[in-house]
């Protein structure tokens, strides 16, 4: 007698990206002729942080175009707009209860920059610049550009209003729930944009003074120029996504990270945080990279090196289907083109590779176990990095499109083996999170309420 086979699972399709990688390549190809006249012309401009502009306007202003051209994200279901019936006039007073909301956020982040001793000094001097230059222009703009939307907005009641309503003493109705995720997107900005910021202009000057005459004859050269380059690329797109967060181009911030674990690994990675807090912990790159062990062999130094730029240049590539939406510790959309269409975290997982063929930790003196120690600490960088993937995954899993991206990737995806071989690390955005009462595939969602951005 047959034994019944087990039927096979169900084939999931991967849900549409809302974004397109060729509109954003090409993009990054006007930007990157932006920069070569730079190079050339640059000298001539009042400022370097004017360049800095240019090259960003450069990639933002290519990708809006396009996208309203093919894609029309205006007409996305989560854009929450309706351009096809006839134009309704926005409410006035209505509008201006969201600017009241909206003045009250933006005066909030200057508080957070005047307190702050982080946010004095002259590491942010370019950042403020541009601010001083542009803030009078924005909200002055906002005015027309609230009540114009108002106009389309299919549910025009929006976090910005609640949050003026709550202002204005009116506390009946108001979702709390919404006013606190409008203020962690905010968040999310405050402490992203200056950062990134500042780390793209470094990088820009670096490039523009490079010295081409250097790459003649020396992989060093090669690969500190290409290193720099390709961040530079990750970077552009890094701060162009944290200015363009507008719900008339559907890349807002439809939800923030609400727990306190995810903004914990997040914020752990990156300044000022990071060097405090792997100074004192995780300090794993004690000993010489990799370039003293292969210096004296220059075949592998080049292998090696090469092999180090392949995971930056993969790392870079899973930024570039974000085009107007990067951002940290929100939703502003589901990914599924680019790398993504091969594993979820692309980025995660080529940037930690990378890591341990940089530092190398294994090659430090095994003299009191230096190199085991060093090791153990580059594996809690990278426990790290699995808890923000496993934070990101139970966030994005309030939307049914990351849902189905993620069985997609768990049927078929690049490293779909691993959940065969653990299933313990199968796809559940509910198991580790998982709150008294509720479904752990169904991770409770936050209230509707998004902002008018």
């Amino acid at each position: 007698m047959k034994k019944n086979k087990k039927p096979a699972a169900q084939a999931v399709a991967c849900p549409e990206a809302p974004t397109s990688v060729w509109i954003n390549s090409v993009a990054l190809a006007i930007s990157l002729l932006a920069m070569v006249w730079l190079r050339e012309y640059g000298q001539q401009l009042p400022s370097r942080t004017l360049g800095l502009v240019i090259v960003c306007v450069s990639l933002a202003l290519p990708i809006i175009l396009l996208e309203w051209l093919f894609l029309k994200p205006y007409r996305n279901p989560s854009a929450g707009l309706d351009f096809s019936a006839p134009r309704k006039r926005g409410s006035g007073h209505r509008t201006a209860v969201k600017l009241l909301g909206f003045y009250c956020v933006v005066g909030l982040v200057a508080l957070v920059y005047w307190l702050f001793p982080e946010y004095h000094g002259s590491f942010y001097d370019n950042y403020y610049a541009v601010v001083k230059a542009v803030l009078p222009w924005w909200l002055l703009l906002a005015v027309p550009y609230f009540y114009w939307l108002d106009g389309h907005m299919r549910k025009p009641w929006d976090a910005y209003w609640q949050l003026g309503s709550w202002l204005l003493g009116r506390r009946k109705d108001i979702d709390g729930r919404a006013i606190g995720q409008l203020f962690l997107g905010w968040l999310v900005k405050l402490f992203f944009l200056p950062l990134m910021f500042v780390y793209l202009g470094n990088n820009l000057t670096t490039l523009l003074n490079f010295d081409f005459a250097r790459l003649a004859g020396s992989f060093k050269a090669v690969f500190d120029f290409t290193f720099n380059f390709l961040y530079y690329i990750d970077l552009l797109y890094v701060t162009v996504g944290y200015v363009c967060t507008l719900r008339l181009f559907d890349s807002h911030i439809r939800s923030a990270e609400p727990s306190f674990l995810g903004w914990g690994v997040a914020l752990i990675s990156y300044q000022p945080f990071w060097s405090t807090f792997s100074g004192t912990y995780l300090k794993y790159d004690q000993g010489p990279a990799w370039g003293h062990w292969f210096w004296s062999t220059p075949v592998m130094y080049g292998v090696w090196g090469a092999a180090i730029l392949l995971l930056i240049a993969i790392y870079v590539w899973a930024s570039i289907p974000f085009g107007l939406r990067f951002s940290n510790l929100t939703h502003r959309g589901i990914l599924t083109n680019g790398p993504y269409r091969y594993t979820k975290h692309p980025a995660y997982v080529s940037k930690n590779l990378s890591w341990w063929m940089i530092s190398m930790p294994f090659m430090v003196s095994s003299s009191g176990g230096d190199a085991l120690r060093q090791s153990m600490l580059l594996l809690l960088v990278n426990f790290v990095y699995f808890m923000r993937a496993r934070t990101e995954e139970r966030h994005l899993s309030w939307d049914p499109d990351y849902v189905a991206y993620a069985r997609y990737i768990e049927q078929r995806g690049l490293f779909a083996f691993v959940g065969r071989w653990f299933p313990l690390l199968r796809f559940n955005p509910g198991r580790l999170f998982n709150l008294p009462g509720q479904s752990s595939d169904q991770p409770a969602r936050p209230s509707a309420g998004l902002a008018t951005e």
